[in-house]
């Protein structure tokens, strides 16, 4: 017998949550340990447990209202059912409140399709592992972020009983040397950096995890992304979105074609700005759920 907890599907204002459009969020969601099946539209994802062990679970829809988590194989203690559960919650992000920005999504016809529940973005576990995987977005083909990823996992990550491994620790990252960086995540330029990274996160220089806290102002959170090594303009309004801080708007080399093609018509920056002006705190997530609309199927109208 396998384990398996359910998990309702609303978010902290009592509003419902789309679980597919959670899972399929944004790129990133998908690299590893995270593996989307969107046939099944389920996630499997490998998670650390204290005492440097591991598990990999599954969410799923379950009944009207609920997603199940389950362990891909073997029992569960009590103990480690709570942490898995609780992660579970946390990538989903069920913890947030995203009623004010679906009172507005009403009202905007382009948007209203919005407030049945889009608009979660699927984060890591850690802060720590999003950060180094927008790092390893940077300046490259999809390709190449994939392979950096999936080398740090395989190469560095706590295997779970299934063979699967979990995203390294800042411990695991900071003792690795140059060459591996080099040679076989082959991440260039990022090499320095990520070791660099992992290596203050390591050592508790740099507490990445403090940025989930709510009592930090945007500008603030902002400014502490730009100070980490390899982190520039786009890998900050990238992160503050992961963070839950929607109201930069990601402006770069695929958001702009992708707004021009939507909208008819190419437009400036400043223009775009105007057009999400009214969401304030969430114009960023009002963009971004404007251009990724069609990543999901919508069913077809009776």
């Amino acid at each position: 017998m396998t384990w398996s907890a359910e998990l309702e599907l609303k978010g902290a204002g009592g509003e419902p949550v789309d679980l597919w459009r959670t899972l399929a969020s944004h790129g990133v969601a998908d690299l590893p340990p995270q593996l989307l099946d969107e046939d099944a539209r389920t996630l499997e994802t490998t998670l650390a447990l204290p005492r440097g062990r591991a598990r990999t679970i599954r969410i799923r829809p379950d009944r009207p209202g609920f997603a199940l988590v389950e362990a891909t194989t073997g029992r569960v203690g009590a103990a480690d059912a709570t942490v898995l559960t609780e992660t579970a919650r946390h990538i989903l992000r069920l913890d947030e409140d995203l009623s004010g920005f679906y009172e507005t999504a009403r009202e905007d016809p382009d948007l209203s399709w919005a407030a049945a529940g889009a608009g979660r973005m699927l984060r890591s576990p850690t802060v720590f592992e999003d950060v180094v995987k927008t790092i390893c977005t940077t300046n490259c083909a999809w390709s190449a972020t994939v392979r950096m990823a999936t080398a740090l996992v395989s190469e560095l990550g706590v295997e779970a009983p299934d063979g699967r491994r979990t995203f390294p620790t800042a411990s695991a990252m900071a003792e690795a040397g140059e060459d591996f960086y080099r040679d076989v995540v082959r991440a260039g330029y990022r090499g320095p950096y990520l070791r660099s990274l992992a290596a203050d996160v390591a050592d508790g220089t740099l507490d990445l995890e403090a940025l989930n806290g709510a009592e930090l102002p945007d500008h603030e959170v902002a400014e502490r992304l730009l100070a980490l090594p390899g982190c520039g303009p786009y890998a900050t309004a990238h992160m503050m979105m992961l963070l839950g801080r929607y109201s930069r708007l990601i402006l770069d080399s695929w958001t702009r074609p992708k707004y021009a093609r939507v909208n008819g018509r190419k437009a400036g920056d400043r223009t775009i700005e105007r057009r999400f002006r009214r969401y304030r705190d969430y114009a960023g997530l009002a963009f971004w759920l404007y251009l990724t609309r069609d990543w999901v199927e919508e069913p077809a109208p009776v």
